[in-house]
């Protein structure tokens, strides 16, 4: 799989212009304008830049991961370093919008090299883009032609923290439109969490836990057809626990029931569970009930 290292060596690949900087390029179509257009496909690549890109209209497919994306007007979505990007002719149209690429050494020692890592989209697949109101594009809009000022006057020693500051500001409007989607889609994300519950509980009843350890979360995303991330997202906003804490919960049930057996001790509990290490298994059950798997077993064990 070829990989780029350099923003212009991408760029080059995708024949687009160089960049105005060695780190950042910024294309913007106007309001009788288009985006200048990319190679007609690609294999699968990587490289080490962020992508925010903004599609007005587009038509075409997009593989991102292996997740196959189906544009509609109004979408903005988010790539990071080394997320593998394949596309075929289909999806050369003309399209308007605005793309932001910027390799990951242009934040490097500024607050927002950590922060950009926090931010969840990033991690999501091109199918859980975000869809803008209206309302929500000019507000975009006008931070992107802030930063193409920045980006094509003459830049001096302020330019690249004003343009950071920009993009902080950019990624933060991004991550509370995502909230508001996140609850425009109570239906979706309902059935999501169901399936959720669903897959784990089937999980542990079929003996699964025993013949394979604690199920995969990245495992069960993809069989939802979501990221792992998008999912604990997702969860985390309507129930305000994560994947892994649901699975915790999930766990403990079953502990709670096997502990009950008197002729299994907590190792063999532990084992039975998934855990590789029995400690783990007890630090969690504690931290989950507040007490140790031996005071919960005596506190109620059938007499």
């Amino acid at each position: 799989m070829q990989h780029f290292k350099t923003l212009s060596s991408y760029l080059d690949y995708l024949g687009l212009p160089r960049p105005e900087h060695p780190m950042l390029s910024i294309f913007n179509s106007k309001e009788d304008g288009y985006l200048p257009c990319p190679r007609e496909s690609s294999p699968p690549i990587t490289n080490d830049c962020y992508t925010i890109s903004f599609k007005k209209f587009v038509t075409g497919d997009l593989n991102y991961g292996r997740t196959k994306y189906d544009f509609t007007n109004g979408t903005l979505f988010f790539i990071a370093p080394r997320q593998v990007l394949q596309w075929d002719e289909s999806a050369v149209f003309k399209q308007k919008g605005f793309s932001i690429n910027f390799h990951e050494d242009f934040l490097k020692g500024t607050t927002l090299a950590k922060q950009i890592k926090k931010y969840g989209f990033f991690s999501y697949t091109v199918n859980e883009a975000l869809h803008l109101s209206p309302r929500e594009e000019k507000q975009i809009e006008f931070i992107v032609e802030n930063i193409e000022i920045e980006y094509q006057n003459n830049q001096d020693k302020f330019s690249k923290e004003i343009i950071i500051s920009q993009l902080d500001t950019l990624l933060k409007y991004a991550n509370r439109f995502y909230e508001r989607q996140f609850l425009n889609r109570t239906e979706l994300s309902n059935d999501l969490l169901e399936k959720f519950h669903l897959h784990l509980s089937k999980y542990f009843e079929s003996g699964q836990l025993q013949e394979h350890g604690i199920p995969n979360i990245a495992k069960i995303a993809k069989k939802l057809s979501v990221s792992q991330r998008y999912l604990s997202d997702t969860l985390k906003k309507e129930t305000g626990k994560t994947t892994t804490e649901h699975l915790h919960l999930h766990l403990i049930d079953e502990a709670k029931n096997i502990l009950l057996q008197p002729n299994k001790s907590i190792a063999e509990v532990a084992y039975q569970l998934g855990f590789e290490y029995p400690p783990y298994f007890s630090r969690l059950f504690k931290k989950k009930e507040g007490i140790s798997p031996t005071q919960y077993r005596e506190k109620y064990k059938l007499n």
